[in-house]
């Protein structure tokens, strides 16, 4: 069975409870819930870790390189727009990575529209509410089938 590590940063532990309006209702259990039953559905194991904090994150994708993990999905919240440490850290392990957002990041602010991370990534959906999560599960089993 092919593992997937989905990692979430800052401030996404609060869904369900931060901006409704942007990113809804369900909140972040329920968001995992969902993922982890779509993936179960796919053939995936999947590993979830989230974190307020650059170095954590930077870390986790550092160990899923030693733990032989298959496959990242990535919401990197705020730390998408800034962190070359992150797109560095996914640079260096080479593992199938994608990058997700709840909301369609080049329809709000506009220091929201660039990613420093999708360059580093095999790919980027946003948009697409918490499907955004699902999307991602389809695009890595046709990446890793």
């Amino acid at each position: 069975m092919k593992k997937v590590l989905v990692i979430n940063g800052p401030n996404l532990n609060l869904l369900g409870i931060r901006e409704k309006n942007i990113y809804g209702n369900v909140s972040y259990e329920d968001v995992l819930k969902s993922i982890l039953q779509k993936a179960h559905e796919l053939g995936f194991e999947v590993e979830f870790f989230q974190s307020n904090h650059e170095g954590s994150i930077i870390d986790k994708i550092h160990s899923a390189y030693y733990e032989k993990v298959d496959a990242i999905i990535i919401n990197p919240g705020a730390y998408t727009h800034y962190s070359y440490a992150i797109h560095d850290a996914i640079k260096a392990i080479n593992i199938p990575t994608i990058e997700v957002h709840i909301s369609n990041i080049h329809a709000r602010e506009e220091f929201r529209h660039k990613s420093v991370i999708a360059p580093a990534c095999t790919g980027q959906i946003s948009g697409f509410g918490i499907k955004s999560y699902i999307i991602a599960l389809y695009a890595l089993k046709e990446i890793l089938d």
